[in-house]
């Protein structure tokens, strides 16, 4: 993908094989909830997660899967609210396996059965409220496999 393509406000973290594409009005927490998920990785909580992409990500459509990059200018940095802007890991390219949107009015009370289609690719979505602590959320998303009906 050149480096002209367009981008979407949105944050990307790779967190295991796939990575969780984090959408949502600004100040709605996309970059804070990419921080807990790679904290929550270093604590132990997930195997493994890795920043790819915070406030502007590049997406692209590929063989019937969603790939996430970072913005070239902002590649490898991370804002943390407090601290300003910070250099850190960052994977380069990944493919999306789930859509966190953050700050919904209308969260999904089984979220397992929402789905999003975003450049021809459908994909499942965890819709999160307000008032709702997202990290624990999305942990339970990557890491429980939904119950069968």
């Amino acid at each position: 993908m050149a480096g002209a393509d367009p981008t979407i406000h949105a944050s990307a973290v790779l967190v295991g094989p796939k990575a969780a594409l984090i959408r949502g009005p600004s100040g709605s927490g996309k970059s804070r909830l990419a921080w807990d998920l790679v904290t929550a990785a270093r604590k132990g909580l997930l195997p493994f997660a890795m920043l790819v992409a915070d406030d502007r990500a590049h997406l692209e459509s590929c063989s019937g899967r969603l790939l996430v990059r970072p913005a070239q200018a902002l590649a490898g940095m991370l804002e943390i609210r407090g601290l300003g802007i910070r250099r850190v890991d960052f994977e380069p390219i990944a493919v999306v396996g789930l859509v966190v949107d953050l700050g919904t009015i209308d969260p999904e009370r089984h979220p397992n059965a929402a789905e999003v289609v975003i450049e021809g690719v459908t994909l499942p979505r965890l819709a999160v409220a307000a008032e709702i602590t997202p990290l624990p959320l999305v942990i339970a998303a990557v890491h429980i496999p939904p119950a069968d009906n």
